[in-house]
């Protein structure tokens, strides 16, 4: 069975982390580099203890070289800043190497709005248009024939699952969707930061970029691309006092004459497709412990009679589905294999 040699940029990050954690014991990918600028010369045991006794614990982490990593690797991970993964993509892709892009830089197709929410130039445009975005329940034939794939954002791939059957069989109308969602810590990355600190983070809760994240744009470039209509988005990310897992509360506007079984019926009928979309029972709720290190996304629905709001309820694991494992997903279409290899884990619990 052939082998596949891969890459990652970014070692020491929590998705570099968790990519390596799902590669260790992926059955045809061999990790031949990675790289972590600050720790070059450490073994990935000496660097992350965790993984001591697995097939990556000798493997020494060296400088980010694109032509070497080109040279190295059939696919390479990038889980690097917005800005710096983008001139790193093109080189790669110059040099005939596949990539996977875990940061926002190829994630929106209009220059101009990447440019206005991220603040800084994009000199890598030829390559928006070309970028396919990486949710395999919805581009998977199109990530099999990709050179290089956006990874989502996390935020945005828990609206985007949660509303795939809403928006597939359109039962929204135009007007203005509200989201509301709940992220743990990890989400913020792993630089020191005062506000990300233990004891500004435990036994609080809090709201933060109200009107201004990052991930709102591509929140709705996606959404008005597979709803085929106007659509606005209102989100508020809210940092919860735990590790992982990201919880999104969705309100959105239903066609007239849309009833709750109606709604059901086609979450039942849509989720039935996709082994990793899990619509729950009436009257249970999605919980991220039941999520947590997998690729699940577990959704419920409720339909309000008086204002006609559709609510959608929608948990997944930020760093399994939301980045790293939703990356490797995407790896495994590029590389011929199928989507679920080394992605078949049940929840931890508790």
């Amino acid at each position: 069975m052939k082998r596949f040699r891969v890459g990652l940029v970014g070692a020491n990050g929590y998705t570099g982390m968790e990519m390596l954690r799902l590669i260790a014991y992926h059955p045809r990918l061999t990790l031949t580099r990675a790289t972590a600028r600050a720790d070059a010369g450490k073994t990935l045991a000496e660097l992350h203890p965790f993984l001591q006794r697995t097939s990556l614990a000798d493997v020494v982490a060296c400088e980010p070289e694109m032509t070497d990593l080109a040279k190295a690797c059939d696919l390479v991970f990038l889980a690097v800043p917005h800005g710096t993964a983008m001139t790193m993509a093109a080189e790669l892709l110059t040099l005939k190497t596949k990539v996977v892009d875990l940061s926002a830089d190829f994630r929106l197709k209009d220059k101009a709005v990447y440019e206005e929410w991220y603040k800084v130039p994009h000199t890598q445009s030829q390559y928006l248009k070309e970028a396919v975005y990486g949710i395999p329940e919805i581009n998977a034939s199109s990530i099999r024939r990709a050179r290089l794939v956006a990874n989502p954002g996390c935020y945005p791939s828990s609206v985007i699952l949660g509303l795939l059957p809403a928006l597939r069989l359109n039962l929204l109308k135009s007007g203005t969707i509200i989201v509301d969602s709940k992220s743990g810590a990890t989400g913020a990355g792993r630089g020191a930061n005062v506000p990300n600190l233990f004891c500004e983070v435990y036994d609080s809760f809090r709201p933060y970029n109200a009107g201004k994240h990052r991930h709102t744009p591509e929140i709705t470039q996606e959404i008005v691309e597979l709803g085929k209509k106007s659509m606005n988005v209102i989100f508020t990310p809210h940092l919860l006092p735990i590790n992982r897992g990201i919880l999104s509360t969705i309100y959105a506007p239903l066609r007239k004459g849309v009833d709750e079984a109606r709604v059901r019926s086609a979450y039942e009928a849509g989720f039935r497709r996709h082994k990793w979309l899990r619509f729950l029972p009436e009257g249970a709720y999605p919980e991220l412990r039941n999520v947590r290190g997998t690729m699940y996304c577990d959704v419920s629905v409720h339909v309000d009679k008086k204002t006609g709001m559709l609510t959608v309820m929608s948990a997944i694991d930020n760093l399994c589905r939301g980045a790293s494992g939703q990356a490797l997903a995407n790896a495994n279409l590029m590389l011929g294999m199928p989507v679920d290899i080394a992605l078949r884990d049940t929840a931890l619990i508790p």
